[in-house]
């Protein structure tokens, strides 16, 4: 074919009898008294800064300024969902951004109640990522909202509003919860990344076009940066490099955006985060830090700090 293979021709499954490995009990409560205990090892040896951090968060939410959480998928797949979702209820979350899978995973936990298949097996006969409900759902969604100019979050979430009953999980979905208050949740997606591109109804102008409107949103906070913070939670590639990009755009616009934190909360020291988090964006000012932990250990604990009185 002139425009490469035909996509119509692809084969679907049902999601509801799939194998999920992660479903919603594994969604941690930031109110139960165990997890308001959660404390890094003892052997973590960056308490002294990690405190700093906090201070300057409160500190960017006291002066108003924007507290800019990015996500890697893992985020979400580790049960984290209710914590960013106090957050925001708590002021500590402004804007939340992720690559793609943070969308399909928290879309997925929304309605199904799981997320996660097992790769490894489906693989090898042609069936991974190739679910009907997520596939053609989240398509219509970013579609529908590509022919009202919405970006690739609030068209998520638009989606969601207009079908309730499709997802008896909205409760503990992020970008849905942020659009009940506002806030902005947008998804810097790259084509061919994402299982939803498998599907037989997938337009990539769509994706492609509500994406971008995201990307202009999310310069938009990056340009009220000064005496904010921006977090990044174990997004390797796509983070890093989108906020490097937006923090450039701002700046040649003429936007002082100088004085500000960063931090990035990874398992391991990884290049893109490390010079495009920590170092490369306060070379003019503010503070960069760099933690090792488990999600699972860090934002609890970060949520824990925060809002203690």
């Amino acid at each position: 074919m002139k425009n490469g293979i035909d996509f119509t021709k692809i084969t679907t499954f049902p999601a509801a009898g799939r194998k999920n490995l992660v479903t919603i009990k594994d969604i941690l409560d930031p109110t139960h008294l165990k997890n308001r205990e959660i404390q890094p090892p003892e052997s973590w040896k960056q308490t002294e800064e990690f405190a700093e951090l906090v201070n300057r968060i409160r500190e960017a939410k006291k002066q108003g300024k924007p507290v800019v959480w990015s996500l890697g998928g893992h985020v979400i797949k580790r049960g984290l969902s209710r914590y960013l979702i106090a957050l925001m209820k708590n002021g500590f979350v402004n804007h939340v951004t992720g690559n793609g899978s943070v969308s399909i995973h928290d879309f997925e936990m929304a309605f199904l109640g799981g997320t996660s298949e097992d790769v490894a097996t489906a693989i090898e006969d042609g069936s991974f990522g190739m679910w009907e409900e997520t596939g053609r759902w989240m398509n219509r969604a970013v579609q529908s909202g590509y022919r009202n100019g919405l970006g690739y979050g609030e068209s998520l979430a638009a989606y969601v509003a207009k079908h309730r009953k499709h997802f008896p999980y909205k409760d503990f979905c992020v970008f849905y919860q942020a659009y009940l208050q506002k806030i902005p949740a947008t998804y810097h997606v790259a084509i061919g990344t994402d299982f939803i591109h498998q599907h037989p109804i997938v337009d990539f102008a769509a994706i492609g076009g509500t994406s971008g409107v995201d990307f202009k949103k999310y310069c938009q906070t990056i340009s009220r940066l000064e005496g904010g913070v921006f977090l990044n939670f174990g997004s390797a590639v796509i983070g890093p490099e989108v906020f490097l990009k937006a923090l450039s755009i701002v700046r040649n616009l003429g936007f002082k955006v100088k004085n500000f934190t960063t931090a990035n909360f990874d398992l391991f020291d990884l290049y893109r985060p490390r010079m495009n988090v920590v170092r490369r964006p306060v070379s003019l000012g503010g503070k960069g830090f760099n933690f090792f932990l488990d999600h699972r250990i860090s934002i609890p604990f970060l949520y824990n700090r925060l809002t203690q009185k």
